[in-house]
C-alpha cells in the first residue's frame, strides 16, 4: 500500500512540475532531498550506534540492572505477566528510557529484542494452556503463533505513544533546519506525549482486562 502511496506522490509531484513548466526545480529538489537523506541517515546511525553502545556497556557494569529494577513497579503494573527476573524487562528498560530521551529510532534495536523475547514467553503459555485443556504436553517451540499477545500489543502502543522528556530528534532536527529557539519544543512535546501514553496506558488495560474476562 505505502508503494502506491509513494508512488502516486512522486507522480503527481512530477504531473504538477510538467504542467506548470518548473521541471527543472523539481530535479533540483530531488537532487538535493536525496543528499539530504543520506547526510540524516549518517547521522541517525551515528547516534543510534552510539546509544546502542552505550545501553551495552550500560548492561556489562549493572546499570540496566539498576535501572530494570527502578522501573519494576511500572514494568509490572504494564506487564503483569512478565515474571520480574526475565531478560526481557532489561530491553523494556532501555526502550522506554530511550524513547524518554526522544530517540525513538535508537529505541528501535531494543525494541526488537524486547520482541523477540516476548514471542518464547507467548508459547509457553499456550503450551500451558493446551496441557490443561487436553492433558497433551506440547513443545513450545514448534508452536505457531497466529497473533500478538497482549504483551506485545501493549508494547507496540506504547512505543507508538512514547513518552517523550527531552526529545532530542526533533530538537536536532529543529537546530538542523535553522529554528531560533531548538529546544521550544520541550514542554509542548512532552504535555502531548503525556497525554497520549497515558490514553495508551488506559486503553491497553481496558482491552487487557476485557480479553481476561472473554
Amino acid at each position: 500500500m505505502l508503494n502506491y502511496l509513494w508512488g502516486f506522490m512522486i507522480l503527481a509531484g512530477l504531473g504538477a512540475g510538467i504542467v506548470t513548466g518548473q521541471v527543472e526545480a523539481v530535479s533540483n529538489a530531488s537532487i538535493d532531498s536525496a543528499g539530504e537523506a543520506v547526510n540524516m541517515a549518517v547521522t541517525m546511525l551515528g547516534i543510534m550506534s552510539m546509544w546502542t553502545g552505550l545501553i551495552e556497556v550500560a548492561r556489562q557494569a549493572g546499570l540496566l540492572d539498576c535501572m530494570t529494577r527502578g522501573l519494576r513497579p511500572v514494568l509490572s503494573f504494564l506487564f503483569p505477566r512478565i515474571p520480574q527476573e526475565h531478560r526481557v524487562n532489561e530491553y523494556l528498560t532501555a526502550n522506554i528510557l530511550a524513547n524518554i530521551l526522544g530517540l525513538g529510532w535508537a529505541a528501535t534495536p531494543m525494541g526488537l529484542k524486547a520482541m523477540a523475547e516476548l514471542a518464547p514467553l507467548e508459547r509457553q503459555r499456550l503450551a500451558e494452556r493446551k496441557r490443561q485443556e487436553t492433558g497433551e504436553q506440547a513443545d513450545p517451540n514448534k508452536i505457531t503463533l497466529t497473533r500478538a499477545s497482549d504483551e506485545m500489543c501493549t508494547f507496540l502502543v506504547l512505543n507508538i505513544s512514547s513518552l517523550q522528556v527531552i526529545p532530542v530528534s526533533v530538537i536536532a532536527y529543529r537546530a538542523q533546519y535553522g529554528a531560533v529557539n531548538p529546544a521550544a519544543i520541550v514542554v509542548p512535546g512532552m504535555i502531548a506525549t503525556t497525554v497520549s501514553t497515558a490514553a495508551a496506558v488506559v486503553f491497553c488495560r481496558i482491552m487487557s482486562r476485557r480479553g481476561e474476562s472473554s
